[in-house]
């Protein structure tokens, strides 16, 4: 598997995770999404699936379960952003993030196959 993109997924999700914890523009845009209360588990969530997606270059099964979860998550974050009717180019990234986390969860499942 291409570790370039798992190691840029990894990064974003870290950079995303720590943004979503401190930041008071994700703050509002939690409020926005009606996910106030959730906000900082879905930022640790997001840190530690980037995390895991790094440490799958050691550990294989860390890899599965970091793609799986991350693939999860960014498929709500693309309804959610759906549901509050965002523009088309704002819900392009979790889309992108969750189709990315899919192709890396099914290329590891594949090479153990």
């Amino acid at each position: 598997m291409n570790q370039i993109i798992v190691f840029a997924s990894g990064v974003v999700f870290i950079f995303y995770g720590l943004l979503c914890l401190i930041t008071n523009h994700m703050k509002v845009e939690f409020e926005r999404y009606q996910l106030a209360r959730f906000r900082r588990t879905i930022g640790v969530l997001e840190l530690l699936g980037g995390i895991g997606l790094l440490g799958g270059f050691y550990y294989p099964f860390l890899l599965i379960i970091a793609s799986a979860g991350l693939t999860l998550l960014m498929l709500l974050g693309t309804l959610i952003r759906i549901k509050t009717k965002d523009p088309v180019w704002e819900i392009i990234p979790a889309f992108s993030l969750m189709l990315l986390n899919c192709y890396i969860l099914s290329r590891v499942i594949y090479s153990i196959i």
